[in-house]
């Protein structure tokens, strides 16, 4: 494997867009890189190639951001997303890739319809004159972090697929795209580094694997610094819309997948 081309033409995009993602621009982009690693190895030994590179980006994004996140955010979301990782590790054995293909890309074509309608009331208020400018961000909930949070603990677990459901209860609170960057890295690297215990016994760090992990690790530390410049230089609007396009864009692709192998196709 390590002498294959295609594996590298799969894994240096794969590593590229986990780089950027956890750099701030969008735990969507991150998404993409086990179904595209999927596309030259399985889906599990996928995800296990990948978590040493999540852990090597972690350490970086979480270094750049180490002033700029929300403390009382992460706190709110962890618990609940450590129950998600338990239930992941738990169930790991026992759902299929597909169906877990299909269950992320419902939950992130459902968070874009959330975006698109909460646009569509606040835009029909600014035509009455009852209101101005963006739609007003939501609070926290309790009963939205422990929906959402055990979701992301479970699809980052089985999939390294959580950033749906974090986009989902972070996103309309409209955080500062620094603000959000910086909560979302320490978040997801505190999640990825309890994901390493469980992982190891599922004998997914295999020496393969991890040389694999170290070669394409310079690839990872470059892109993520790449991610965090631009997340600094970026406008708000057009940083949010490129989470939500993302968001859509690999809902669709993961749906797609996950039926036409389901149904034989």
């Amino acid at each position: 494997m390590i002498d294959d081309p295609l594996f590298y033409l799969a894994a240096i995009p794969a590593v590229v867009l986990t780089g950027l993602s956890k750099g701030g621009l969008g735990a969507a982009f991150g998404l993409a890189a086990v179904p595209i690693l999927a596309l030259v190895v399985s889906p599990v030994r996928a995800a296990g190639l990948m978590l040493p590179i999540l852990l090597i980006s972690d350490v970086v994004a979480m270094w750049s951001y180490r002033r700029h996140f929300s403390i009382d955010l992460v706190r709110h979301l962890m618990l609940p997303a450590i129950l998600g990782t338990a239930l992941g590790w738990a169930t790991a054995s026992y759902v299929s890739d597909d169906a877990l293909r299909l269950v992320v890309g419902g939950l992130a074509i459902a968070f874009v319809a959330r975006i698109f309608m909460l646009e569509r009331a606040h835009a029909r208020k600014v035509a009455s004159g009852s209101a101005a400018g963006l739609p007003p961000p939501t609070q926290k909930s309790t009963l939205g972090a422990f929906v959402w949070g055990t979701l992301t603990g479970y699809t980052s677990f089985v999939a390294h697929a959580g950033g749906p459901p974090f986009q989902t209860y972070v996103q309309p609170m409209r955080l500062s795209p620094t603000l959000f960057a910086g909560t979302a890295a320490i978040f997801f690297g505190a999640l990825n580094m309890m994901k390493v215990i469980p992982y190891a016994m599922l004998g997914q760090f295999t020496a393969e694997n991890l040389l694999m992990s170290a070669i394409l690790a310079p690839l990872t530390v470059g892109s993520t610094y790449v991610g965090v410049k631009l997340v600094k230089r970026i406008d708000e609007r057009l940083f949010y819309r490129i989470l939500t396009i993302s968001v859509f864009a690999v809902g669709l692709k993961l749906i797609y997948d996950g039926g036409m192998h389901l149904l034989g196709l």
